[in-house]
């Protein structure tokens, strides 16, 4: 959701250049060294090619994760990388998983999925698959799981509830799901928290035991340190040639990489843009997963705030030049963007974000304060460099178009929370919406639909509302893209939020590894993974 404490801080200097460049659309900037990179051409999926080798049998293979998960509960933790979500990819398995390459949901546990309608769904499970504790993976299991997961509001528990309105099991291998409309997309939600079946014996006990069907179980945690998975007998899909995979939480994403770099660790991930640029410039071994307006911020439109203006909006997004902005915090520029897909993406059509237009956005401000506007926006981000990179950029920005900008930067990840999305006091904060490439509508309906759960006093409308559901119920991929172009021809008249780019979210191994697979949410399962 925020940014790394990486990235160094600007300079007086160099905030004196953005000001001066503000008077114009120059994008070119301190990247140096990375002009062989263009993080707008990456695309999803995987970079290099394995080497090959017999399969090799035993020791651990190490991963430095994002983030230590607060639970290996699906029903309360994120199922994506950044959140812990690989932990228990491993640990459960899932119902789906998506393929980058061709961006199609495969099987997983399940042998297949199938809808003559896009309103019933028929799953068919595997004979034989069984939890880490010999229970049988049969169809009641997965109901069980399911209806749990929504009784204790997990965290696409909201979407599922508005278009689930039953789960039949006919027969042991067979989960027939009936919605309340059309949902093309709908197995994409199978290969996430949904699509992680718990053990029936989870739940019992005073703690939650995250009893799986995956190829591990959880082993020895330490908390802030290190927590490993050890191979399980009877896994579904054969023998995993690995003994035990050790995810380490480092202290930063910069200590990550240079433990990587060293030969400390397997695998790594990264997502901040000069991080991404660099690696990929080295010819690895990695799988990419590409998010929508994962560098943006939020604009509090309640009453009373200065976002309830569309001319405000409006004029917050046109004052920010983001390939400028992404130079000077990241030395990338081409990782800015203010359109919601770019042109890496399967959802980019013919409409393109904003442009860059101080001109427009303080005649906007002008008016604004013609009919009482006091010209004074509060903005909230946190306080490591990078934040603090971003918010002075912001604040210089904004300020030449006539704004009188408060800058708010948070102690910790939690204060910043606490203050956006629980007190809602802000005017404009940054956040990061990761809407992703395989069905990035789970996340849209959260933050843009009038009933979301992560809206936080953002801008919605009945129009918007509308071409979400339009979308949704969409029976083809081109209907859904020419759905998706009318999303963005509307965010540019009403501005909900501000973009600024996407991320390039990448796991990358060293040589020695081979048959990382990866899934949806940046997750990568290593059931087939070995060290040569």
């Amino acid at each position: 959701m925020f940014r790394s404490n990486k990235l160094r801080a600007w300079t007086a200097a160099a905030l004196g250049t953005l000001l001066v460049a503000g008077c114009s659309s120059a994008t070119s900037g301190s990247g140096s060294g990375r002009e062989g990179v263009d993080l707008s051409t990456v695309q999803e999926g995987y970079v290099g090619t394995d080497a090959p080798g017999d399969v090799v049998k035993g020791g651990t293979l190490s991963m430095a994760s994002f983030a230590e998960p607060r639970s290996l509960d699906p029903a309360v933790t994120i199922a994506a990388l950044t959140t812990g979500g690989s932990e228990m990819l491993n640990i459960y398995d899932t119902l789906l998983r998506y393929d980058a390459t061709d961006s199609s949901f495969v099987p997983g546990m399940a042998e297949g999925i199938s809808s003559d309608d896009n309103i019933t769904w028929t799953l068919t499970l595997r004979e034989g698959v069984t939890f880490s504790d010999g229970t049988p993976l049969d169809a009641a299991a997965v109901k069980a799981s399911q209806e749990r997961y929504v009784n204790l509001s997990g965290p696409e528990a909201a979407l599922w509830k508005q278009n689930v309105s039953d789960i039949s099991t006919p027969d042991d291998l067979t989960v027939v799901y009936t919605l309340k409309k059309p949902w093309a997309q709908f197995p994409g939600i199978l290969t996430t928290g949904p699509g992680m079946v718990v053990g029936p014996k989870s739940g019992e006990g005073e703690q939650f035991q995250p009893i799986g069907a995956g190829p591990f179980t959880l082993g020895d945690w330490k908390a802030q340190e290190s927590l490993t998975l050890n191979a399980r007998a009877g896994y579904w899909d054969g023998e995993q040639p690995l003994e035990s995979v050790k995810f380490v939480y480092l202290t930063n994403a910069l200590t990550a990489l240079e433990s990587f770099q060293n030969d400390e660790i397997d695998v790594v991930f990264m997502r901040e843009p000069d991080q991404v640029a660099e690696v990929l410039k080295g010819d690895p071994h990695a799988y990419v997963n590409v998010t929508a307006a994962q560098n943006s911020a939020l604009i509090n439109a309640s009453e009373g705030r200065p976002g309830a203006d569309v001319r405000i909006r409006k004029a917050l997004q046109l004052a920010v030049d983001p390939q400028m902005l992404a130079d000077r915090a990241f030395g990338v520029p081409d990782s800015g963007s203010s359109t919601l897909f770019g042109d890496y993406s399967r959802w980019h059509g013919e409409t393109q974000g904003l442009s860059f237009d101080p001109k427009a956005a303080k005649e906007l401000v002008e008016a604004a304060k013609a009919d009482g506007f006091d010209g004074k926006i509060h903005y909230v981000d946190g306080s490591d460099p990078a934040s603090r990179a971003i918010a002075l950029g912001l604040k210089a920005l904004w300020e030449s178009i006539g704004l009188d900008v408060q800058i708010d930067l948070t102690r910790t990840v939690a204060e910043l929370i606490n203050k956006v999305a629980v007190n809602q006091d802000y005017d404009a904060a940054s956040w990061g919406h990761t809407f992703r490439e395989a069905d990035p509508i789970p996340k849209m309906f959260a933050i843009m639909h009038s009933t979301g759960t992560q809206l936080y006093g953002s801008h919605t409308s009945p129009e918007m509302d509308a071409l979400l559901e339009e979308f949704q119920a969409a029976p083809s991929y081109d209907d859904q893209k020419e759905v998706m172009d009318r999303v963005q021809q509307l965010m540019n008249d009403e501005v909900p939020f501000l973009v600024f780019g996407p991320y390039a979210e990448t796991v990358v191994w060293n040589e020695s590894v081979r048959g990382v697979v990866g899934t949806a949410n940046s997750m990568v399962f290593y059931g087939h993974a070995w060290k040569g």
